[in-house]
């Protein structure tokens, strides 16, 4: 803050116009005494010196008052001229011509000129714009009618040839006549807003990590694309496809590396889209490509080979060769539908047949596939309802220790029949089930029937079993899946030792950390392990060593024909040989002939399970069955050979 002035300086400059006010009065009045002939003494003149001091005081004060407030009005005309030209806002004004009469710093750093540059110009030079004049008229007349102007946008030529929109807001000012004297404007750049309203539309329409647009996007441009298809009579081709198997490298790379494949992809396939072809992501490694066809020339297949051509080539990801194919379905309108969301569907289900089918191929819509993707929808409703209504049935297959002929255990399997009496495949079940969800409570009520009615043949004093219950991989990515099963066991009042799980060597390996840590988990709780249908999929024992697996259960498919087929019989003894080295146990699956039960049974099979001892039962048949006592012992005659069975005395259920 300045320091205020002295105080005797204001006493000192009054004292004086004291003294002279004293003075000229006094000086006046013996004058003008002189003029008449009189006599002047110095006791006449106290008076006018008196007076003529209290003028020059009143003179003096009203002096200091008027330098003061000059000096007042000169700082503060002086801070506001500071205020003006250093505000970050750009701010002008000007005369009711045009021309500029003051502008700030701001105006003159973003614009990029010297004040002397443009002080007295016309200010609509630096304007951009077809008509000039008539911007000029319109601006004015605004200004005189209204007497501001707000946030009218203009583009404003910069000193370097560029260009910068901004918004102005505008006063004017007017004299005692109410006539246009100048205006005062402030500008805001519209540079920032523009690219923040980018940024949203960007987050709101594309894809963060490819950059690719989204599904809102996308449905935008199919709804673009069908209407320019209708009205100019051509086709759009809508192409959903995603990559086959992307998850196992998520799973086992981690998603960073997964990202990055992403990435490649949509660069990759950006190259060949077509100016007027939209290239849109959905979310995970889905993706849709939309087509058109304004030269009524449509090359859908073309466009699907060169998808599968290019997704086929290694991705190099930092040192490492990563390897994709796609699974791609093709809807075309008007024929598969004449909207977005029928185009998205029909696309969708040709796509999930093209994986049916070994993926890494394309497949177009049809109505076939229309009618199957109806029958699983309503399949999947039938399911909702026939879970909570009891619909569905449990029935059991008993297993064969071949080394005491007893019943080790039995197989809990899932049975739904139609209002027909038809039986619905079972696995039908199971894929609408992982499809929709429901292999979450699906899996719950096997596993509780299934060890209900285990506690419930304890009740009944018959010899404890092992209770088998299959369950899907899904189950293993459950966050409380072993916490399911322990409630379940607890509920049910069976040992943790009768229970075992059942598993696909495919569910089991397509999650090779999942599985370890869930299977060991289930281990340690003394929970039995199996791999069902072993020998069908991509694994080996070598690898399964390392799963914490009690039994395998060698596939159907091989036991089936292992008397006929000589390599079939070559991968059961492998099997057998390499199993026993591990310490699993085996269970043979599909067991119908004697011939192929003397072969498993010469080869150290320790169990086995088919028609040839009993189908699946319900639970009032399995009783019976169990009841009946040991098997083998009244059936077989192990000394006569293969072919050569005698039934002493118990019945075979089929």
């Amino acid at each position: 803050m300045p320091k205020p002035e002295p105080r005797k300086k204001p006493l000192v400059f009054l004292c004086c116009c004291f003294f002279a006010g004293a003075f000229i009065v006094a000086s006046v009045t013996a004058l003008e005494r002189s003029f008449h002939d009189l006599p002047t003494e110095l006791g006449q003149l106290w008076l006018p010196i008196i007076f003529g001091g209290i003028i020059g005081v009143l003179f003096g004060r009203s002096d200091i008052r008027m330098r003061t407030v000059s000096h007042s009005l000169e700082k503060s005309e002086k801070r506001f001229l500071q205020f003006y030209q250093k505000t970050p806002a750009m701010l002008h004004s000007m005369d009711r011509e045009g021309c500029l009469l003051s502008v700030s710093q701001s105006w003159l750093d973003t614009l990029g000129y010297e004040r002397e540059e443009v002080i007295g110009k016309d200010f609509f030079e630096l304007v951009i714009d077809d008509d000039i004049d008539k911007l000029r008229t319109e601006h004015f007349d605004r200004l005189k009618t209204l007497g501001e102007i707000r946030d009218s946008n203009c583009l404003l030529r910069k000193k370097d040839g560029s260009s910068i929109a901004v918004a102005i807001s505008e006063v004017a000012h007017r004299d005692a006549d109410g006539q246009l004297v100048e205006s005062l404007a402030v500008f805001n750049d519209l540079t920032n807003h523009r690219a923040a309203e980018e940024r949203i539309e960007k987050l709101a329409y594309y894809d963060t990590l490819t950059g690719l647009p989204n599904r809102a996007l996308m449905n935008d441009r199919i709804l673009q694309s069908v209407a320019l298809a209708r009205r100019d009579n051509c086709q759009v081709g809508v192409f959903f496809f995603d990559l086959d198997r992307f998850k196992l490298i998520n799973d086992t790379q981690g998603h960073a590396v997964g990202d990055l494949v992403l990435r490649s992809v949509a660069q990759r396939l950006k190259k060949f889209i077509r100016e007027g072809d939209t290239f849109a992501r959905l979310g995970g490694d889905e993706f849709v490509i939309i087509q058109a066809d304004p030269n009524h020339d449509p090359n859908f297949t073309t466009m699907g080979r060169r998808i599968l051509e290019t997704l086929g080539l290694p991705f190099q990801i930092g040192s490492r060769e990563f390897h994709t194919t796609a699974s791609i379905g093709v809807a075309i309108y008007p024929v598969d539908g004449d909207d977005p969301q029928t185009l998205l569907k029909s696309a969708d289900t040709a796509m999930y047949v093209a994986k049916s089918r070994g993926r890494n191929n394309i497949q177009f819509f049809s109505d076939d596939m229309n009618a199957a993707a109806v029958a699983k929808t309503n399949l999947e409703t039938r399911l909702r309802q026939a879970l909570s209504s009891g619909e569905l049935q449990q029935h059991y297959q008993p297993q064969i220790d071949l080394a005491t002929g007893k019943v080790s255990g039995v197989e809990a399997l899932l049975r739904w029949y139609d209002l027909d009496g038809n039986l619905i495949p079972p696995g039908e079940i199971i894929s609408v089930a992982e499809e929709s969800g429901l292999v979450f409570p699906l899996g719950e009520w096997v596993l509780r029937t299934a060890c209900a009615q285990a506690k419930s043949w304890q009740e009944a004093g018959l010899p404890p079993l092992r209770m088998a219950v299959n369950l899907s991989g899904h189950h293993i990515r459950e966050a409380n899946f072993i916490d399911h099963i322990e409630e379940i066991l607890n509920d049910t009042g069976i040992a943790f030792n009768t229970l075992e799980i059942e598993m696909t060597e495919n569910s089991v390996m397509a999650h090779v950390n999942d599985s370890i840590m869930a299977l060991t988990d289930l281990k340690i709780r003394g929970i039995s392990l199996a791999i069902d249908d072993f020998g069908t999929g991509y694994s080996s024992l070598l690898h399964l060593k390392h799963f914490p697996i009690h039994r395998i259960k060698i596939a159907q498919g091989f036991v089936g024909d292992i008397i006929h087929n000589p390599d079939y019989a070559a991968i059961a003894e492998a099997i057998l040989l390499m199993a026993k080295s591990l310490n699993m146990s085996v269970t043979a699956v599909g067991v119908e002939d004697p011939k192929q039960l003397d072969f498993l049974r010469k080869r150290g099979c320790d169990e086995v399970q088919g028609k040839l001892f009993g189908s699946a039962m319900n639970a009032e048949e399995m009783t019976a069955f169990l009841k009946e006592g040991n098997l083998l012992p009244k059936t077989f005659d192990w000394k006569t050979g293969p072919g050569k069975i005698k039934v002493e005395g118990s019945k075979k259920i089929h």
